[in-house]
């Protein structure tokens, strides 16, 4: 079945992350002074460290040169710590700073706001069958390109 463009899936979906980023990147601004990139890093940082610059463009979503920027602007501003990997001299390990973990905990309030904002239209029913529909989709597409 062929669908006109702006009701294919993957024209709604990159449709609705465009439209999630551009308030998300004012959300995260507002909330932290962090740029949306760098506010993703923090995030994946302050939940799942210590990590390598490798874990963080992954668990970010973002490329590793976008991810290198990021933790470099991170550890400027005093909110990253970096230090040489103990098994491997060529790897680092990113954790918080104290300064990090406030503002890592502020984030985290936005992304929760902002998560409620999105799916706001929907009641609670329909909000947990969206979660859990979502995790199948997001595995679908991860088995799927494991296999490419």
């Amino acid at each position: 079945m062929k669908y006109p463009l702006d009701r294919s899936y993957t024209h709604r979906l990159h449709t609705l992350s465009k439209l999630t980023d551009r308030a998300t990147q004012q959300a995260y601004l507002d909330g932290t002074g962090l740029p949306l990139g760098e506010g993703r890093c923090l995030a994946a940082i302050g939940s799942f460290s210590p990590l390598s610059l490798n874990e963080v463009a992954h668990m970010a979503n973002v490329n590793k040169g976008q991810a290198s920027r990021a933790v470099q602007s991170l550890v400027d501003q005093g909110l990253v710590n970096k230090v040489v990997n103990a098994s491997d001299a060529r790897g680092v390990d990113l954790t918080l700073t104290e300064q990090g973990e406030t503002i890592w905990d502020n984030l985290m309030h936005v992304i929760d706001e902002r998560n409620q904002q999105i799916v706001d239209c929907l009641d609670a029913e329909q909000q947990a069958q969206f979660d859990a529909l979502l995790d199948l989709l997001v595995q679908h597409a991860r088995d799927s390109d494991s296999r490419d």
